[in-house]
């Protein structure tokens, strides 16, 4: 039995290391998808896990699928498809280090997963199932998507989502936000950030939780705030962690997926419904991603990137 079974995106990250004097950078291929970087986060933290998806049957594509195997996350459920190639991302960083994204997807693999081309015996085996809105912004991954949750949730898993809002991959806001919002009334769990509650709402990331739990039937909410820490919510109260300081900030590409991936490490450590969690047993939760996110942000990329848990530990 797998702990988490994660549905989406695998791809590669071309992130800036150098620019020359006409302002072209010189990038460096990192390993990416937010459901693998949320994966990574959890396989380190001692879960274990799988991802279901499509790459190119490529060389970025058979890297990305041997970067997994490597750290431990199953790729039973990864589609290699010869007639499409491995999606790529290109960020560009600003001098805090906080990134946009360039996508060559037209389309590109992540995108072409199609429903009969899920592997329900995973699905059968986990416990939570994790996706965001990438594998919505088309077809045919988004029926893929859509079929994969209703199994889940059929089948008594818990639903974990993340809306990750790349505008870039939608053709415009309405249909971002329908699709966001079936998300939303599909799950248990939610990372949500306080600009994705801006843009649904344009309410505040505390008026946002309570919406979700009141409107939706979401159990346990995380808002993240940036750089200030995160938000946290459920039946039994809320609260609010701090970022810890003096973290020299490179790159945050993945840091908001990795703060997904350790919550739900430590949540489920505590072996409870996510509406049965206490205040500071949320607080605890909450602390650990901030910090393991916040100390993701030290060096280029996400899956990479994730640090120990002694090094988490250090901090908290």
């Amino acid at each position: 039995m797998k702990d988490v079974v994660a549905i989406g995106e695998l791809l590669i990250d071309f992130a800036p290391v150098s620019t020359d004097d006409a302002g072209y950078p010189t990038l460096k291929a990192q390993p990416g998808g937010a459901p693998g970087n949320f994966l990574a986060a959890l396989q380190k933290y001692g879960c274990t896990t799988a991802l279901m998806g499509k790459v190119g049957e490529d060389a970025f594509g058979n890297l990305l699928v041997n970067t997994l195997d490597t750290l431990g996350i199953s790729t039973k459920g990864i589609v290699k498809d010869p007639s499409v190639f491995t999606t790529l991302a290109f960020v560009t960083l600003d001098a805090t280090g906080n990134r946009e994204f360039s996508f060559a997807r037209k389309p590109g693999a992540d995108t072409r997963l199609r429903v009969e081309e899920l592997d329900t015996a995973l699905l059968d085996s986990c416990k939570v199932l994790h996706f965001g809105t990438l594998s919505l912004t088309g077809e045919p991954a988004r029926s893929a998507t859509k079929a994969a949750v209703a199994y889940a949730k059929e089948h008594g898993k818990l639903i974990s989502f993340d809306p990750n809002l790349r505008k870039p991959l939608w053709p415009n806001d309405e249909v971002a936000k329908e699709q966001i919002e079936w998300s939303l009334h599909q799950a248990d769990i939610v990372k949500i950030s306080d600009e994705e509650i801006e843009f649904l709402w344009g309410i505040s990331p505390e008026e946002g939780t309570q919406k979700l739990l009141r409107e939706y039937g979401v159990r346990l909410v995380y808002a993240t705030l940036g750089p200030k820490g995160c938000h946290f919510a459920n039946a039994q109260g809320y609260g609010e962690v701090a970022s810890p300081t003096g973290i020299h900030v490179v790159d945050t590409t993945g840091a908001g997926d990795i703060f997904g991936g350790s919550a739900m490490s430590q949540f489920l450590r505590l072996n409870k419904e996510p509406e049965e969690l206490t205040v500071e047993e949320m607080r605890a939760v909450t602390r650990f991603a901030c910090c393991a996110a916040s100390l993701s942000t030290q060096t280029h990329g996400g899956i990479v990137s994730v640090v120990p848990e002694a090094d988490v530990r250090k901090i908290i």
